[in-house]
Parts: structure tokens; sequence; C-alpha cells
């Protein structure tokens, strides 16, 4: 089991009693402004305790000097499906990039194959944003996850292009009823393959749908005991709306949001 390493975000009682912590976490920033001005509203109001940062795009050298000078926690969007559209993002990066937007894009199970003809344009991509990364923020990411959730690829996962020891995102807990067996074989096949190298937390969700009205209260419930991601999209309206606008702090009731998003405990030794 992980626990929250910031002092300031306790997991564990008095007595000993591990108690768990919710994470909210906001994708996108850097995309553009709009993107980045909304989730920092969030962080402003305390809804969201990080957030995943693209690089390459038109607002990612701005979102990037906001985040120093706010303290906003911020890990690497990993981006292969949407084009870069920094002014200054073109040739061989942008050319590699769309041969991986174009294979990733084709079917749904492209991701799931590793790929040896595009070994290299993935190492290369991975790379280039890790770098790119360390140049805006100063540090080299010490949390990955991928925007449309394609750091799980083949390519990336097997071959081991995300730093070790780093905090990578898990795929999305379903419970029996929601996925098929083969679809729940799979994703827990790619987090155990991850937690060789990686940490993880121990659940992940989206914070929409809101519907059925009980959905976040169960994701809230496991929060008590266990670590839990909750991965939001504040460009999205009625997310950005449930975030800003008080329904959030309506129904967490008791619950704490994790002011960072710092996790240690099991992971693996070998660093890359």
């Amino acid at each position: 089991m992980l626990a929250i390493s910031n002092q300031n975000d306790p997991v564990y009682s008095s007595d000993g009693e591990r108690t768990g912590a919710l994470i909210i976490n906001a994708d996108d920033w850097g995309r553009d402004v709009q993107t980045t001005d909304r989730i920092l509203e969030c962080a402003a109001l305390g809804s969201i305790s990080s957030a995943s940062a693209m690089v390459f795009m038109q607002d990612s050298e701005r979102a990037a000097e906001l985040a120093r000078a706010r303290g906003v926690d911020v890990g690497l969007h990993l981006n292969f499906t949407t084009a870069f559209s920094a002014a200054d993002c073109f040739g061989r990066l942008a050319e590699h990039q769309q041969r991986l937007q174009r294979h990733l894009l084709r079917n749904r199970l492209a991701q799931v194959f590793f790929h040896p003809g595009l070994a290299g344009s993935f190492e290369y991509v991975v790379a280039a944003q890790t770098e790119e990364f360390q140049r805006l923020y100063g540090v080299a990411p010490q949390r990955i996850d991928g925007h449309h959730h394609m750091h799980l690829s083949a390519n990336v996962v097997f071959g081991e292009l995300m730093p070790g020891g780093t905090l990578v995102r898990r795929n999305f807990s379903f419970t029996a009823s929601e996925k098929s067996l083969m679809n729940r074989f799979y994703r827990k096949f790619i987090d155990t393959r991850l937690e060789r190298r990686h940490r993880l937390v121990d659940y992940l969700f989206s914070l929409a749908p809101f519907e059925p009205a009980d959905r976040l209260d169960r994701i809230f419930g496991l929060a008590r005991k266990a670590i839990v991601e909750l991965e939001t999209h504040p460009i999205n309206p009625d997310e950005y709306r449930f975030l800003t606008q008080g329904d959030l702090f309506n129904r967490i009731g008791n619950h704490f949001i994790a002011s960072r998003f710092s996790v240690s405990g099991r992971g693996n030794d070998h660093e890359s």
C-alpha cells in the first residue's frame, strides 16, 4: 500500500491506522490559455491537488511560469495524439509525433500491441517531452501520465520509456460488472507490469460522470483507507462548475483533498 509523503496530508491516524487520501488531478495544463486559466482557478480554490502539464503546446511556456510562481504541483502529461501547437514546434519532432498519432488513433487496439517499426519514434517523442518539461520547470518530472492515457501504450510500457521510480498513472479502476473479464485482466496485467518500475496509487477514477448519484460517494468512501486519484478536465463545463461553484465541497463532507500529489511507498529500486 502507498502513502502520501507530504507531511501536510497525513494518511495515518494517531493510533497508526491507515486513513487514505483523495487526490484530484487536473489534466491538460498548458494546452491553451483557457485550459490553463480554468485549472489555475481550481487550484486557487483548493478544489484540485495538482495538474498534469502538456509541453510543446500553445500555452506551455506561460503555464510553466504560472506553476512556478503560484506553487502548482505539476507532473508530465505525455502527448502522442494531439498535435503539438507551440509556434516553434516543427520538423523532426512534429513528424515523429504525427506518425504516432496516425498509428494510435487508427483503431482502439493500436496501443495494445508493441510496434517495432515505431519504437524509435516513441523513444524520441517521450525523451523530447521529458527534456522539455525539465527545461520549463527546472526539474525532471516525478509524476507521469498520458493524454488519452496513451502512456499505457505497449511501446511505452514494455519499452520502459518512463524513468524508473516515477509515479505513473495506473489504469482506471472498475468493478466486475462494469467491464468484461478480458478487459479487467488486461488492465491488471499492465498495472502489474508498471509496478515493477514505478509507483502507483491504489485506485484511479474520472470525476465525471456525476450520475448515478452515489458514484462519487463510493469513491470518496474508498479514499478513507486508500490512495485515490480523481482525474478531471476543468475545460469540460460540467466538471468546471462542479469544481468551482461549491458542488464538490458540498458533496465531499468530512473528507480532505490532498494539497499535493506526492506518493511514497511501494516502488522499484531500479532507476533509469
